[in-house]
């Protein structure tokens, strides 16, 4: 009998095992914004439109302190205009984007007039990783750090 109760709660601890496994897989979160705190949303909005040339999502709460931008299908970026200075930031706190020219992206940051900078903080250079994946550095209107790469997925 003790025998028959311990295989049956062996079996249930699989069976209860294998489902606590598979909820946590298919109902583990995912990523789905990122907000940024702008001190000049018209300035930022533009920036990222033209140069980094990103889509306008709808934006729920139609009050002007907000632009929503497309970075990948199902996510998005947004802007928020709450920041009362222009602060410095790190480099190491960064996002990034991929591009599929590097040559053409340079050539749209010379036609803005934007600086870039490779990892070593050279200006105006393009790096390499040891991965062969050619890469820069910008800053946009606030501050805020953005690589921009030609990793290709």
């Amino acid at each position: 009998m003790k025998k028959s109760l311990i295989v049956y709660i062996l079996v249930g601890m699989c069976f209860l095992g294998g489902s606590v496994r598979s909820y946590a897989q298919t109902n583990k979160g995912s990523f789905n914004h990122i907000a940024l705190s702008v001190y000049d949303l018209q300035k930022s909005a533009s920036f990222y439109r033209e140069v980094l040339q990103l889509d306008t999502l709808p934006e729920p709460f139609k009050i002007g302190k907000h632009v929503w931008l497309e970075i990948a299908p199902g996510f998005s970026l947004h802007l928020v205009a709450d920041a009362t200075e222009l602060k410095e930031h790190s480099r190491n706190t960064h996002i990034c984007f991929s591009v599929a020219s590097m040559d053409e992206f340079v050539d749209r940051l010379g036609e803005f007039g934007i600086v870039y900078y490779n990892v070593q903080t050279e200006p105006g250079k393009v790096g390499t990783r040891v991965d062969g994946v050619k890469q820069l550095y910008i800053q946009d209107p606030d501050g805020y750090w953005i690589e921009v790469n030609d990793e290709k997925r």
